[in-house]
């Protein structure tokens, strides 16, 4: 594999006002830039406008917006997956991305950092994990999980959660692992689903 750094796309799920999202999301992007494994792409879903209803052949804005999304999926190595859980499951926001791109997932790596109350958001990892399990990609074991997060987040909005810091890095040495280990295998053996 060539000595490039591996670029991974942070996907913020939530799009609902008031959300918690983007204060887990500076936490974690600063954590990862720490770490200096990656090159970081944030996609934050609040600012990606995807058209609701799915057809074979988008027209007009919507296919140039689904192109830019499909190249900057294209480009990742590895994803990592900022979500909070609503009602036991992901966000619409995040099933749509996910539903609209199919290729961009296959035999990448995919981890999970949740947020919530009780569960930390672990019910919608759960069933992320058999999403993505459909879709190719292979996702890792080890996640970041916030329970009771508002009680995490200081009065100027920033997370603050030290003992997370050791469960992050963890995670994200397993992601740098999968991510060279399955591009070398992508391009020495191109992956067909």
């Amino acid at each position: 594999m060539s000595e490039e750094t591996l670029r991974l796309a942070v996907i913020i799920g939530s799009s609902r006002e008031g959300r918690t999202g983007p204060a887990v999301a500076r936490w974690f992007v600063a954590e990862a830039a720490s770490c200096a494994m990656f090159d970081l792409d944030v996609m934050d879903l609040a600012d990606v406008d995807l058209p609701m209803t799915l057809t074979q052949a988008p027209g007009g804005e919507s296919a140039g917006l689904l192109a830019s999304v499909a190249e900057r999926l294209d480009r990742a190595d590895a994803f990592v997956v900022i979500t909070p859980e609503y009602n036991h499951s992901f966000t619409a926001p995040l099933k749509n991305l996910i539903d609209w791109h199919r290729t961009q997932w296959y035999a990448k790596p995919a981890g999970f950092v949740s947020y919530g109350g009780l569960s930390g958001g672990l019910r919608a990892v759960e069933q992320l994990r058999q999403v993505f399990a459909e879709l190719h990609a292979t996702t890792i074991r080890d996640t970041v999980s916030f329970h009771n997060v508002w009680q995490h987040i200081g009065e100027d909005g920033s997370l603050r959660a030290p003992d997370a810091a050791v469960p992050a890095k963890v995670m994200l040495e397993k992601l740098q692992w999968w991510a060279a280990a399955l591009k070398d295998a992508r391009v020495r053996r191109p992956y067909a689903a």
